[in-house]
């Protein structure tokens, strides 16, 4: 959350749309996925919830602003560009912390490495749900920034928040359904870099809606791009601040959706990863 975003949707948990889409009618009647497309139209109320969680994050990261930016003087390890998605070799992580990792090496790659498993937790269902959601936050933002987060979030994942997204008040899912917020990172960039600070672009794909028969906020993606300013703190990398903004976002496929059956199927037994630059 994404906090989801969505992300978070994710996040800002969670998310961007896309262009103009072709939308093909259901195969099976009332299943809302049976071949549908998801398009920017799918569904009024979840535009409206993708909205409210994009400005979440956007006042997420306009209440924690303040403090001392990224240098850009130095590059650390090397120029803070574009490079290819493969594995460098090195271990990204040393331990976790809960489920979230933790023990990031203190360069350049460490750093992109913490934001996009940041990313993952800040986009995931466990930020509907308060306990979770401070555990999630103890962990991942630097604790002078802490309470200021879990302060907003509190007030963003309001009860009313988590109905408009089809939840129950308290960030379950209601009986008969399963909640999907997932947030994948597809890449990473180093925008700026010092010995202490680093500013890190991660570029995502989100999962956000209810997977259900009769849901009437079906699972959709979405495309958004979330820039975190880490600080090197005790030992590791954590969140001073973030945003996030739309795309980039490709031309959709011709995919059949899935059914509702199939995804909720689909979310319950593949895991997550642990990501790494």
């Amino acid at each position: 959350m994404s906090l989801g975003d969505g992300a978070s949707g994710g996040g800002d948990g969670e998310y961007g749309g896309v262009g103009q889409t072709r939308t093909r009618l259901p195969d099976r009647p009332g299943d809302v996925y049976g071949g549908a497309r998801r398009g920017r139209s799918s569904s009024r109320s979840l535009v409206t919830v993708v909205g409210v969680v994009v400005l979440l994050i956007a006042a997420i990261a306009f209440a924690n602003r303040g403090g001392d930016s990224a240098s850009s003087d130095g590059n650390g390890d090397g120029k803070a560009g574009a490079a290819p998605t493969a594995a460098t070799g090195t271990r990204p992580v040393r331990t976790k912390a809960g489920a979230i990792p933790s023990g990031y090496a203190h360069d350049q790659q460490g750093a992109q490495s913490a934001a996009a498993n940041y990313a993952v937790a800040l986009g995931s269902g466990d930020m509907f749900n308060k306990d979770r959601r401070d555990e999630i936050l103890r962990t991942i933002i630097t604790p002078s920034r802490v309470a200021g987060f879990e302060g907003t979030l509190d007030k963003a994942y309001s009860p009313e928040f988590n109905k408009k997204v089809g939840l129950n008040e308290n960030g379950s899912a209601p009986q008969g359904y399963t909640f999907v917020s997932r947030t994948s990172p597809i890449g990473s960039k180093v925008t700026s870099f010092s010995t202490d600070r680093a500013t890190v672009d991660v570029w995502c794909n989100g999962l956000l809606g209810l997977a259900g028969q009769n849901s009437t906020n079906p699972v959709t993606s979405s495309w958004f791009t979330i820039t975190m300013q880490l600080e090197w703190n005790n030992g590791d990398w954590k969140i001073v601040q973030h945003s996030q903004q739309d795309g980039p976002a490709p031309v959709p496929g011709d995919d059949r959706a899935s059914s509702a059956d199939d995804m909720a199927k689909a979310v319950e037994e593949y895991g997550g990863f642990t990501y790494a630059r």
